[in-house]
């Protein structure tokens, strides 16, 4: 269910636009959608997790540009920018403190050696700039109405591949703490 909770704003942003056929609409309807999403997640838990903040800033930045301007390249580029954050975040990560992101995320589940901790935590950054750089390449070589089926398909399709490459690549190094 926090799966799906998760993608409701892109859900809805993606029935809009097939309903109307209208980039400008669907992202006026992802921004209330969003905030929405936030608050409620804000009223459930009194806290709301980093990524959905960082979400949120970009869909009002990037939505809000493309409404107010009436150009969808501004919501094409969110993605790519919250890929690139977390690219930076995860690469960052490596050198403060004497634990990855990762590792303090996973740790107390996991019980790897560091060297696994590191090639996970690298792999995710590639991942991540991939998965910006692949948005860029749809988002401007193809029809808004492909980029928008990519847009949820497409990014879901690739993370699901690589989460199931990293639990295959985690099988031979997994101990689980006792």
């Amino acid at each position: 269910m926090k799966l799906l909770f998760d993608f409701l704003p892109i859900v809805i942003f993606f029935v809009v636009y097939k309903m109307t056929n209208d980039l400008i609409i669907a992202t006026a309807v992802l921004i209330p959608a969003t905030l929405l999403q936030v608050g409620y997640t804000w009223l459930k838990h009194k806290t709301v997790e980093k990524m959905h903040l960082v979400s949120l800033a970009l869909v009002v930045l990037l939505g809000g540009a493309t409404v107010m301007m009436g150009d969808g390249d501004f919501i094409k580029w969110k993605p790519t920018v919250v890929n690139g954050l977390f690219a930076i975040v995860f690469f960052a990560s490596q050198f403060i403190g004497n634990k990855n992101i990762l590792q303090r995320m996973m740790g107390d589940k996991l019980e790897l050696p560091f060297k696994v901790w590191r090639n996970l935590n690298m792999a995710w950054v590639g991942f991540f700039i991939l998965s910006g750089l692949t948005n860029l390449y749809v988002a401007f070589t193809f029809s808004e109405d492909i980029w928008v089926d990519f847009k949820l398909f497409g990014l879901l399709g690739m993370t699901l591949v690589f989460i199931i490459l990293q639990g295959i690549y985690l099988s031979s190094h997994l101990q689980n703490k006792e």
